[in-house]
């Protein structure tokens, strides 16, 4: 059986994550979606809420497990007994990083492997950054994001939005 994690913070999930998700659940038995809870990061959703909201969009998609974790990817691909890691890659400014992450995480754990899955061009300038950025000035979100998702933005928005301090 071949396990994989496809880790992100997720913060929001947006239809380019969904996409790596459901294409790399056709390639694998199960896929653990591992969402990271890192606090160098100040994520606008806290990981109960983007664990949530994950599961969600993902419930119609067979053996996909939503998993939080925090601390080594490495070390938490151990744990769940996966062999694999998957990245998504929307340009080449991603790969140089990915690629050091993937060297360093097969350092940790030399069984485990890192694949990488470049982005649908439908979704290859999407980030969550992005899709904050246009809730916080009322943008429309159903393009970039799921409905259950939009909803959950623009009602953390009225409150911590940056045009709404």
């Amino acid at each position: 059986m071949l396990r994989a994690i496809y880790p992100g913070s997720f913060d929001p999930v947006t239809y380019g994550h969904i996409d790596i998700i459901k294409r790399s659940s056709k390639i694998v038995n199960e896929l653990i979606v591992g969402v990271l809870c890192n606090k160098a990061k100040m994520p606008l959703f806290s990981v109960e809420e983007r664990v949530k909201m994950l599961k969600e969009v993902t419930k119609d998609l067979e053996h996909v497990r939503i998993v939080p974790f925090h601390g080594l990817l490495a070390e938490f691909a151990a744990d769940m007994e996966a062999r694999l890691i998957i990245r998504g890659l929307r340009a080449i400014t991603d790969f140089e990083y990915e690629l050091q992450m993937s060297q360093t995480n097969h350092k940790l754990e030399p069984n485990v492997e890192t694949m990488f899955l470049t982005t649908s061009i439908e979704y290859s300038y999407l980030s969550s950054t992005t899709v904050k950025e246009i809730a916080a000035f009322g943008g429309e979100l159903s393009q970039f994001v799921p409905e259950a998702v939009a909803v959950e933005l623009m009602k953390k928005m009225s409150t911590k939005g940056e045009c709404n301090k």
